[in-house]
């Protein structure tokens, strides 16, 4: 069994899917659901454990030696993007089985819990192949995936957003695609590993650094690069409760997660980063996120896109430590992938609750008035997870804003402290228009005083305390950081 743990962690989502579909009962869809996210995390953990003790594990598909056949490869990379994305599924899977109730049509239900086991074997599996074309199979099969769940959202808008989300992520897909394609034709293997190696001896550069170019445009607009980030704020906002915080918290970090791995496993850092102008075009896109979107959701009236603007910036911190290409950076921005995750999963798992008691389709910041006499234990996670975002001592974003101006600082980019310093200030902004409105403002009369449903509380309190947690045990988001930017090698400079 361990040795077909590799395949385990896609296959049990990938066959849950269907089961859920002939079986047509949406608790059972549930039941299935759940035990497929927690049996994915188990694989996922047994994963990182192996990568610790055995090093990178390779699993041929079909008994197909690779490059011949699909690859599966298990690194300190991809094994810590694995347990992310895992972690958050099994945290919101709960979640679910009440939010569904009241945001889905029952006839949908069990198709919403088919799309969502789609979606979550889409990610695992792009993490976990060594093939570039599989890489573009299991991101379709997520994207088809989530524009069916951002589509089942109770607010009208929501079929325009997943429209939306559709021609962005289609495009996305064909530039990624015709990436490969010319990587193909130049290297005539499809394996990223032997990508890797041939294109060593490649002499002819220019359909290389376009296939680069295709690569970084249609993975940037899947992981909300800025200025490609137009997709998200609509799809976050609009998309059911739980849907938002499964997003949010692993959909953009697993296309980051592909962006690292080509730049650093397929291409030749050197060459991106010292003869190309990457890292400074990263840089100024990744500051211009931080203060545009951080000064978009200070004017914000709906409270998810609030926080869907304030995930483009966030997105530009894990860019920003990606641009500087140094250790720090590097550090920074994958111990993100889980700080971000965990703070942005805790937000959208809790106005979930909080729309449930309104009764709201749409809620604006007015809505949480009173907030903290209605639902305390909501009010105080939001606070929480808040200053997670701004990077107060003791919550995790701390720890990112840490690291990333050490990196800034070693470059000697002191104008790039400045922009964190800048946009740390407008998160506190946008964060405290909810805590005063929460906690300043009086309830409206007949206002519903009661938490959340049970299973809901307790998802969105696990991604809470996650908040706290990180920002003093660092082992695993900083401590995997560290060993993951070890293997990139020659990024960690």
């Amino acid at each position: 069994m361990r040795a077909h743990l590799p395949a385990l962690v896609v296959v049990l989502p990938l066959a849950a899917a269907p089961a859920i579909v002939l079986l047509r009962s949406a608790r059972v869809g549930w039941i299935v659901a759940s035990a497929a996210s927690y049996g994915a995390l188990v694989c996922a953990v047994l994963l990182l454990a192996g990568v610790g003790t055995h090093g990178t594990l390779s699993y041929a598909l079909g008994s197909w030696p690779p490059p011949w056949g699909i690859e599966y490869r298990v690194d300190a990379l991809s094994a810590f993007v694995l347990v992310l994305v895992a972690l958050t599924a099994a945290l919101v899977a709960p979640y679910g089985a009440r939010s569904f109730l009241a945001e889905i049509a029952p006839e949908r239900r069990y198709l919403a819990w088919a799309m969502y086991c789609l979606a979550l074997a889409g990610l695992l599996g792009m993490v976990i192949t060594g093939d570039a074309f599989n890489l573009f199979v299991f991101l379709e099969i997520s994207s088809l995936a989530t524009y069916v769940l951002i589509a089942l959202g109770a607010r009208r808008r929501a079929l325009v957003a997943a429209y939306q989300y559709m021609l962005m992520g289609t495009v996305g897909a064909t530039f990624y695609v015709i990436g490969v394609g010319l990587l193909y034709l130049m290297t005539g293997t499809l394996n990223l590993a032997d990508i890797a190696e041939r294109l060593r001896a490649v002499t002819e550069l220019r359909p290389v650094l376009a296939a680069l170019a295709f690569i970084t445009v249609g993975v940037g607009l899947k992981l909300a690069l800025f200025p490609l980030h137009q997709w998200l704020p609509n799809a976050y906002a609009c998309a059911p409760s739980m849907v938002s915080a499964f997003l949010a918290a692993t959909a953009t970090k697993v296309s980051v997660y592909v962006l690292l791995r080509y730049y650093y496993a397929v291409f030749d850092p050197l060459t991106l980063f010292e003869r190309l102008p990457t890292g400074a075009v990263l840089i100024v896109l990744s500051v211009a996120a931080m203060l545009v979107a951080s000064l978009v959701a200070v004017y914000e009236q709906d409270v998810k896109r609030l926080f869907a603007w304030s995930s483009v910036a966030q997105v530009g911190y894990v860019t920003l430590g990606i641009g500087l290409d140094n250790a720090a950076g590097l550090t920074a921005a994958l111990a993100h992938l889980v700080n971000h995750g965990v703070a942005k999963g805790a937000v959208f798992a809790l106005l979930g609750g909080v729309a449930l008691r309104s009764g709201a389709g749409a809620l604006g910041v007015a809505g949480l008035a009173g907030l903290a006499r209605r639902m305390p234990l909501t009010a105080f996670g939001l606070a929480i997870a808040g200053l997670s975002l701004v990077g107060v001592p003791g919550t995790a974003g701390f720890v990112t804003k840490w690291y990333l101006v050490l990196a800034a600082l070693e470059r000697g980019h002191g104008w790039v402290v400045a922009a964190i310093l800048a946009s740390s200030l407008l998160a506190a902004l946008y964060v405290w228009r909810v805590v005063e409105v929460a906690y300043l403002r009086p309830a409206p009369a007949g206002a519903v005083r009661a938490e959340a449903p049970g299973p809901m509380l307790a998802a969105a309190l696990a991604f809470v305390l996650l908040c706290v947690y990180f920002g003093f045990e660092t082992s695993f988001n900083v401590g995997a950081a560290r060993e993951a930017v070890e293997f990139l090698g020659r990024g960690a400079k």
